[in-house]
């Protein structure tokens, strides 16, 4: 065996070492041409939330999406949710970025992908959701006091019209469903909207696929491939 083989079979034990260990400094960096990126808990805008809740920062986000674009290194993006929702616009923004960009996108729906998580899921070029996952679609609501009531209904009103338009042009679900889902009044106990689980995002045309990581995974390189090759 000669030197070479036996640096490259030492290297290779060093990394299966090293990634058997959790938040190690010194985990070897793969040349990966895949940007991974998790938006979990609350999504987190304007204002903070509360130090007991975990949020997603979409200041965050936002640079390292920025980061991914200019890469060439990077040709593609993997987003994994598991988000209660949160901020509308701060969501919707990252939504309108993830859309926006032109290297292949993929997400994947882990645990939950709730309320604005449903435009973050969609904004993808193909999307995953795994069985298990489950997606809450409602109107967009407000906690506290409401001054001067028309003008703010006529506010909410539009926001809601832009999130609906969203959802509508990046995914395969229709107009009337959308609103059915999102009005229902028997899937809540205290409020309106509708619960999917897994393969019911599918049915509705909501979500592209049922799958995990792996199919998602597969999924990215292939529109990798087709895109530079």
């Amino acid at each position: 065996m000669n030197k070479d083989t036996n640096d490259n079979k030492n290297k290779d034990n060093d990394i299966i070492e090293n990634i058997k260990q959790i938040g190690i400094p010194n985990m070897p960096n793969f040349e990966n041409p895949i940007q991974f990126l998790t938006i979990i808990g609350e999504i987190e805008g304007h204002n903070l939330s509360s130090s007991d809740k975990k949020t997603t920062k979409y200041e965050h986000i936002i640079p390292m999406l920025i980061a991914a674009v200019q890469d060439p290194k990077i040709k593609g993006i993997f987003i994994i949710l598991n988000t209660v929702g949160g901020d509308v616009e701060a969501g919707l923004a990252l939504a309108e970025m993830i859309d926006t960009i032109d290297k292949p996108k993929v997400s994947l729906v882990l645990g939950g992908g709730h309320s604005i998580g449903v435009p973050l899921a969609t904004a993808s070029d193909y999307s995953f959701i795994v069985p298990t996952a489950t997606m809450t679609i409602h109107p967009i609501r407000t906690t506290g006091l409401v001054i001067g009531v028309p003008q703010t209904f006529r506010y909410f009103e539009k926001m809601q019209q832009r999130i609906t338009d969203f959802i509508l042009r990046t995914s395969s679900i229709d107009r009337s469903t959308l609103t059915k889902l999102m009005y229902s009044t028997d899937e809540l106990a205290n409020d309106i909207g509708t619960i999917l689980i897994g393969k019911e995002a599918v049915d509705y045309g909501l979500i592209d696929e049922v799958g995990g990581f792996s199919h998602a995974l597969s999924k990215l390189n292939t529109l990798i491939d087709d895109k530079y090759e």
